[in-house]
């Protein structure tokens, strides 16, 4: 398992090694000292596991305080995987990455508190699991709209499925002002 370079500081994309053949693979999906020495010192407390069909969109969203960093991988399928920067003073806020998760892959991504996260599914159907590092609340989920022109995400060419309350969602100018997450010189909090 290695960790590997991301343009956005703060994000982390984690490699684990696939040992596979004929019969099948076998990956460690899950090693706190790799994660550790990567600069990923979160208490893991709740595990998700999405299934969405083709086209599928979830996106952008966010908890507000205390934050909910995420460590996302696909287990069945494809999705493309897109973080972006929401931390006030950021010389990278607004900015957004892209990773192609896949289940051959076994890549995941380390979105910290501060980051917007949306994924958006290439394959038949995507089952997507994430460790986060506090409970869900539904009162303090948030967003921006995944089509922002700001901010210029460039989503696969494929049919867009998109929940309403994701269609609806305000750009990021429109929120930005009252972010809570502030940029503190490289941390990712």
């Amino acid at each position: 398992m290695r960790a590997i370079e991301t343009a956005l500081p703060g994000i982390v994309l984690v490699e684990p090694t696939v040992h596979g053949d004929e019969r099948g693979f076998f990956v460690e999906t899950f090693r706190a000292n790799v994660l550790r020495d990567a600069g990923v010192h979160e208490e893991w407390v709740q595990d998700n596991h999405s299934r969405s069909g083709r086209g599928v969109l979830r996106g952008m969203h966010f908890q507000l305080p205390p934050g909910q960093a995420k460590l996302v991988r696909c287990a069945r399928g494809e999705v493309l995987d897109v973080v972006v920067d929401i931390r006030r003073g950021s010389p990278a806020f607004g900015r957004w990455e892209a990773f192609e998760l896949t289940d051959r892959n076994a890549r995941m991504v380390y979105v910290p508190v501060g980051f917007a996260h949306g994924f958006c599914v290439l394959s038949e159907v995507a089952d997507v699991v994430y460790k986060c590092s506090n409970y869900y609340v539904a009162d303090i989920e948030s967003g921006f709209a995944f089509d922002d022109p700001d901010v210029g995400i460039e989503w696969p060419d494929v049919e867009l499925l998109v929940s309403d309350r994701d269609r609806r969602a305000p750009r990021l100018a429109e929120i930005a002002d009252d972010l809570p997450f502030v940029y503190e010189g490289g941390s990712a909090g």
